[in-house]
């Protein structure tokens, strides 16, 4: 599993707009990293990911959260076992 993680990881992170891409277990625990995301930010992630799931509970998806300023977009979402962030440039 982990050979294929870094190898999703990899790929992700090559595509021209994104920066930086990051997976994290439930727990918040880092479980790979590519770019411009910071390993640190697996916590605040997943947490941001459990308190959006919240909104609708007994939903069968999971929300994507979208985090955006003049200059980046995080898109970040959770299936209960992984949390996946996704850092690209803002294309307004």
């Amino acid at each position: 599993m982990e050979r294929s993680l870094h190898k999703c990881l990899d790929d992700v992170s090559q595509v021209a707009s994104v920066k930086g891409c990051l997976v994290a277990d439930e727990q918040g625990l880092c479980l790979g990293v590519r770019g411009k995301i910071s390993p640190q930010t697996s916590g605040m992630i997943t947490a941001l990911s459990q308190q959006a799931g919240l909104l609708e509970p007994g939903s069968i998806k999971q929300p994507v959260l979208i985090l955006e300023n003049d200059f980046r977009q995080c898109y970040i979402h959770g299936n209960g076992k992984i949390v996946t962030a996704i850092q690209k440039t803002a294309s307004f």
